[in-house]
């Protein structure tokens, strides 16, 4: 399955998500830190979903309530519900 999932309050406009069989397949955030969103999705792939959620939720970045890596966290839950 994959996913798109349209981000809120950080510098990312979009996440992609690919998911099989519970497993992160593939990430790709649309805008943000290229280097930052790029390690960020290189370490969620080959995880399951709810590890990648139980390890990037409630990151916050400067002070927005938020990140990159939360709305990943925040995008996964949505494509699995």
């Amino acid at each position: 399955m994959t996913y798109s999932y349209k981000t809120k309050g950080v510098c990312s406009r979009q996440i992609n998500v690919e998911i099989e069989d519970g497993i992160v397949k593939n990430v790709q955030f649309v805008g943000g830190c290229h280097g930052n969103t790029q390690g960020v999705a290189m370490l969620a792939k080959g995880r399951p979903v709810d590890e990648v959620i139980e390890l990037l939720e409630g990151i916050d970045c400067g002070g927005r309530g938020t990140s990159c890596p939360d709305q990943l966290a925040k995008a996964l839950k949505e494509a699995t519900n």
